[in-house]
């Protein structure tokens, strides 16, 4: 246990993330939002910032998990200028093995948003 909270105080969340969204081309496909709707595909805007809520270590039997979540943020587009104004679109749930291998992802979008493309 003490490998894998050192692991977490000193893991670069951000650069997971980061990896996690350009390894899905910055698309969520096969969603389902808070309603019940299907979205086949969303796509988010190069321009998102995450940041860091909550990590912690999980237990599933025998086996442990890491586990992190990100408020995804993007600054808003005015007369196609970036602005200071910053606008949540959602969060996202990573789960890592001990090894650092992705095991699971868990998206919340604000599928009203409309910094997101999204496609029924």
């Amino acid at each position: 246990m003490a490998n894998l909270t050192k692991l977490l105080e000193n893991i670069d969340s951000n650069a997971l993330v980061g990896e996690h969204l350009e390894a899905c081309n910055y698309k969520v496909c096969g969603y389902w939002d808070e309603e019940d709707r299907y979205y086949e595909e969303i796509i988010l805007p190069h321009t998102l910032i995450s940041e860091l809520i909550s990590s912690s270590i999980g237990f599933t039997g025998k086996e442990r998990f890491l586990q992190f979540k990100f408020i995804l943020k993007t600054p808003v587009n005015t007369s196609k200028q970036l602005s200071d104004k910053i606008q949540k679109i959602g969060e996202i749930v990573l789960i890592y093995n001990e090894n650092l291998e992705f095991v699971d992802e868990r998206w919340m979008l604000d599928v009203d948003c409309p910094l997101l493309e999204c496609y029924n």
